[in-house]
């Protein structure tokens, strides 16, 4: 079997991707900066740390690999340097592929004609496979408009700004032509790619058989959710107006919605039929993916969602901390001893924030709203399993930092703060029937103001955190009555 390495492993794509090459018996390897951010979610892969924006970081990643997934981009690092950065790191990566004997590199970019003036960010998308192809490696580029899945970041917009505006005010951009696929479709053609070596070196353009504007697919979803929706048509909103709007109705922050929103005056149609006469099946309607998205939420049986990437913040934040071996922080510590097994403790715990909510939960949305206003991505983002916690993903304003079944959870804060936080629980096991639950939120100020801060809202956490370990020992007990 061929050996395959997958970049983006924690994005969107790459997350699925992933598991479905491990289905077909493909040796996989998975490239991540960060190992702890998919510990244990593909125990059959290779997870080989490297970052594409270092050269020498993709040595190891990149030996005996047959053919390299490449699904990367630096979009949210800034609204004007992901350009440099994106055709640095296609650069970086083609380099290092050819040196290292790689046979072939699947790309997928974005639909576009370069007849038309595009945006930044989809002219980024095209010149990011040319340089891909620039060190002479085979290279299959596959370009797509508006994904739709449980969870993509297009779909995202779509839903929400059709689920919470009744009369919607529309750009411009809302005429133009598009031509979305689901993402079924999607890792169909990435993976079937593999057995076809006549798609190598082609540019394929890949769509549903659907042709629509963007105020049909928010009509579509709107009558597939049998809501009446009213579009009032205006030409004075500019992407950066557009931004804003979609920062505040939907989850999608401002500096990733404006290059997105850019590209929306350019038709993302597919222009030539080779992708379909080189793979013989026939790419499910844009009525289908929706439902079948809308199903998935439903049964809360989402793979991977847009925020789950690393990328969708600013990754200049990220920080990964040996907590308990650190100096300066400020450690606000409780336990409980609870009258239930650990796992079933750790059922409760796993259910924090997203719809099930927080314990005094508006004074966590009050929160979540003042992050907002000063820039932070807000309690907006959810989680992506009603249930379960998987390392990296989101939920709300944290990022799931640490999972160890029925014995720890580490929260990392993703909110505005003068410093940085964690929120941890572990568990230990001291009866059949009984548990020592100790919760623990960490703080490592950022000055004086960091200080200040901290001992400005003391009480406040004081209510909430002794609020919420009691609140999980008595739903731990309950359980069990």
């Amino acid at each position: 079997m061929k050996n395959i390495l997958v970049t983006g492993a924690t994005g969107y794509i790459g997350g699925r991707l992933i598991t479905r090459l491990i289905d077909k018996g493909y040796n996989v390897t998975c490239l991540v900066r960060d190992k702890r951010r998919v510990l244990g979610r593909w125990p059959e892969a290779k997870v080989v740390e490297g970052d594409v924006h270092k050269f020498d970081s993709l040595t190891t990643a990149l030996k005996d690999i047959d053919i390299a997934y490449y699904l990367i981009h630096s979009m949210s690092s800034g609204e004007h340097n992901f350009v440099d950065l994106d055709e640095k790191a296609a650069e970086n990566f083609s380099l290092k592929a050819k040196t290292a004997g790689v046979k072939r590199i699947i790309y997928l970019g974005g639909l576009g004609s370069k007849s038309d003036e595009l945006s930044p960010h989809l002219r980024s998308r095209q010149a990011t496979g040319e340089k891909l192809r620039s060190s002479g490696i085979s290279v299959t580029e596959f370009r797509a408009g508006m994904i739709v899945g449980s969870g993509s970041l297009s779909f995202e917009m779509v839903r929400y700004l059709t689920e919470r505006v009744p009369i919607m005010i529309c750009p411009k951009w809302v005429s133009t032509k598009t031509q979305p696929i689901a993402i079924r479709d999607v890792l169909r053609y990435l993976i079937d790619t593999i057995e076809k070596p006549e798609s190598e070196n082609m540019i394929l353009e890949i769509g549903s058989p659907d042709i629509l504007t963007y105020a049909d697919l928010m009509l579509t979803y709107a009558k597939i959710r049998g809501l009446k929706r009213y579009m009032i048509n205006v030409p004075f909103l500019t992407p950066r107006l557009s931004s804003y709007w979609v920062d505040l109705v939907t989850p999608i922050p401002s500096n990733i919605a404006r290059p997105i929103i850019e590209g929306l005056k350019n038709e993302s149609v597919c222009s030539d039929d080779r992708a379909r006469k080189i793979f013989p099946f026939e790419p499910i309607s844009y009525e289908d993916a929706v439902t079948f998205a809308l199903q998935r939420q439903k049964k809360g049986n989402v793979e991977t969602i847009w925020s789950g990437s690393i990328s969708s913040i600013n990754s200049s934040n990220v920080i990964n901390l040996d907590l308990l071996h650190r100096e300066g922080m400020i450690i606000e510590k409780r336990e409980r001893v609870i009258n239930a097994p650990a796992h079933k403790v750790f059922e409760i715990v796993s259910k924090l924030g997203g719809k099930n909510g927080w314990y005094a939960n508006f004074l966590w949305q009050t929160r979540g709203v003042i992050d907002r206003v000063f820039g932070g991505v807000g309690m907006r983002r959810g989680r992506r399993d009603k249930e379960k916690l998987m390392v990296g993903d989101p939920l709300d304003f944290w990022r799931v930092e640490a999972v160890e079944t029925n014995q720890l959870i580490r929260l990392r804060a993703e909110m505005k703060l003068p410093g940085r936080a964690w929120l941890q629980f572990s568990l230990r096991q001291i009866d059949p029937g009984k548990s020592i639950l100790t919760q623990i939120a960490f703080f490592e100020p950022k000055g004086l103001f960091g200080v200040i801060y901290w001992y400005s809202i003391y009480f406040v956490h004081k209510l909430v955190f002794s609020g919420m370990i009691n609140d999980i020992k008595s739903k731990s007990e309950s359980t069990l009555t």
